[in-house]
């Protein structure tokens, strides 16, 4: 008797702790998500420089934080765009923000002449906060033999130099003052092998170490080094034209991002993100992988019907 009381109450201690720590995880969730309040990014210097600026998530990202009084530095491949972006954002914010940009190809200049366009164009600016945003992704879901050798050169181009090259331009700035926010938009599928859309997969895994390993570099000088891990945002690239509950659109998603900024070096930003994400993670990984390439094998199908009727339409 004596010992089955000993048991009883170890079994109860251990599912009042299993229980404790689920609310105390939920309940940190709810603030995170809702309530936490998000750092002042201006204490980390006068300006903000961007990359892949003037769609999506990178355009919503420059208007959000004109709104918070940065000063910006669009970075992207043209200069139509990066001009029309610019004269939105200064009729938006009037005298509010200065605005410059600069013109890099990712896909085709050379690292080192990125690095020193960089370098040229931020001399002397008070340069606190960069965000690497810019990326290429599958137009449709494709296995990777298929896919063409110079898009795949493109891929990794853009997505993986781009972001190296970029941090290693602005990162000797935030060092000379100790201090600066560095922030990396991975994606989700990073984290989970994502089959028929595999180099865009592996390179925002690459973002992702990227950014831990750099982080441990340079966080004793002040500088926070922070990869945001979304799943899908109603963007151009992804081919998405309405938000829903488990979509955002750019400007929702670009909310979440900035409350983000300085805080955790590894985060899903949007809050429904971050269930979809509680949710493929209590999977085990056989369901979830099955799950997975059923869904990319049937969005492979819609886009074999869509090259095919681009065709009959430009025979």
């Amino acid at each position: 008797m004596e010992l089955q009381s000993i048991l009883l109450n170890l079994t109860a201690l251990i599912g009042f702790i299993s229980l404790s720590k689920t609310l105390v995880t939920f309940f940190r969730w709810v603030w995170v998500a809702f309530f936490r309040r998000s750092k002042n990014v201006k204490d980390y210097g006068a300006w903000a420089l961007i990359t892949g600026s003037t769609d999506g998530i990178g355009k919503a990202l420059a208007f959000e934080l004109a709104s918070k009084g940065l000063n910006l530095i669009l970075v992207g491949r043209d200069i139509v765009k990066l001009e029309r972006t610019s004269n939105a954002i200064c009729e938006a914010y009037a005298s509010r923000v200065q605005i410059k940009y600069i013109v890099i190809d990712f896909a085709k200049d050379k690292g080192t002449e990125i690095v020193e366009k960089i370098e040229e164009e931020i001399n002397g600016l008070d340069v606190g906060l960069l965000i690497n945003n810019a990326g290429l992704a599958y137009p449709y879901a494709d296995y990777f033999h298929e896919i063409e050798s110079q898009f795949t050169e493109s891929i990794l181009r853009v997505n993986i130099e781009g972001a190296t090259w970029v941090t290693k331009a602005v990162l000797p700035v935030m060092l000379k003052k100790k201090k600066g926010a560095i922030v990396n938009i991975g994606s989700a599928s990073g984290f989970i092998p994502l089959p028929l859309s595999t180099v865009y997969s592996a390179t925002k895994s690459y973002i992702k170490m990227f950014s831990r390993s750099i982080g441990l570099e340079y966080r004793q000088n002040g500088i926070h080094v922070q990869c945001q891990a979304p799943f899908l945002v109603a963007t151009k690239m992804t081919s998405i034209r309405r938000s829903s509950f488990f979509i955002p659109s750019a400007e929702m998603y670009s909310r979440a991002s900035v409350r983000h900024i300085g805080y955790d070096n590894v985060c899903t930003p949007y809050w429904t993100h971050s269930i979809f994400w509680f949710i493929l993670d209590t999977l085990p990984d056989a369901l979830r992988d099955r799950f997975v390439i059923r869904h990319y094998l049937t969005l492979r199908e819609k886009g074999l019907q869509k090259k095919s009727m681009k065709k009959k339409k430009n025979p």
